[in-house]
């Protein structure tokens, strides 16, 4: 009797402790939002920076109620961190200067941040369109005062997760919440500007070759909409309005 009862003893054990470790053990991650943007074309020093801004993010938790912000973050990006010059937008010109790139992994990671539903608290549009993000989903950050932050408004934490792919900058938003809405982003562009064409005249009587020395681009108003869509219904939101400016078309005449 003795014999036979101790098989049933530790059935009964084991199934004891399977209850407990169910009750204790954590729920299975499940993604929320996600985006990817493309590293193609970018220099070797821009696609540096933005990896190394991309690491410094990987694996960040964000507990319910709390606010990310990229600068405190990521830190200065600065030449002893491993940062290096790149070609950077700085009041609507072109420079080179520390951490260029950096702008590609703060807007890769609002889009995810976006698409999770997660309460934007503070973006920034670049001076011209970056032409890595669709209009009016770019996120512009510069060290000390322009950053990008987000919270978490759900009921559980929500871990960042970051990591290169090949040629793709991947960010994802991981959670145990479930979700009770599916998220959708779209940008509608309300107008276009033109842009003008200035003439740098170097002859003496106004005639000669011309050069084109900058294509120029037009100018764009463009509206963001966020769209929770649920059993229930959906409900549509305006997360920004951004206006970039038209770039003029410069033509120079030189002498003949």
């Amino acid at each position: 009797m003795k014999t036979r009862a101790y098989p049933l003893v530790i059935g009964i054990a084991l199934v004891i402790a399977l209850g407990v470790w169910a009750a204790v053990a954590p729920a299975p991650e499940r993604e929320i939002g996600a985006y990817v943007t493309s590293l193609r074309g970018r220099t070797d020093s821009q696609r540096n920076n933005a990896v190394l801004a991309t690491k410094k993010l990987n694996n960040i938790v964000l507990q319910p109620g709390q606010t990310f912000s990229f600068l405190k973050t990521v830190g200065p990006w600065t030449a002893d961190m491993g940062y290096e010059k790149a070609p950077v937008s700085y009041d609507g010109e072109l420079v080179r200067s520390w951490g260029g790139g950096v702008c590609q992994t703060s807007t890769t990671l609002y889009n995810a941040a976006l698409l999770a539903g997660l309460e934007i608290v503070e973006r920034h549009r670049h001076h011209w369109p970056a032409r890595y993000a669709p209009l009016g989903r770019d996120a512009a950050v510069a060290y000390y005062d322009i950053d990008l932050r987000f919270k978490n408004n759900l009921s559980r934490p929500v871990r960042i997760v970051g990591n290169v792919q090949g040629d793709n900058l991947v960010f994802r938003i991981m959670t145990e919440y479930q979700p009770e809405c599916r998220v959708q982003v779209d940008s509608q562009t309300k107008s276009v500007t033109l842009p003008n064409d200035v003439i740098q005249d170097r002859t003496t009587e106004g005639s000669g070759r011309w050069k084109l020395i900058n294509r120029g681009h037009p100018g764009f108003y463009v509206a963001t909409y966020r769209t929770f869509v649920s059993k229930n219904g959906t409900r549509r939101q305006l997360v920004s309005e951004d206006r970039y400016p038209a770039m003029n078309r410069i033509i120079r005449i030189a002498e003949r």
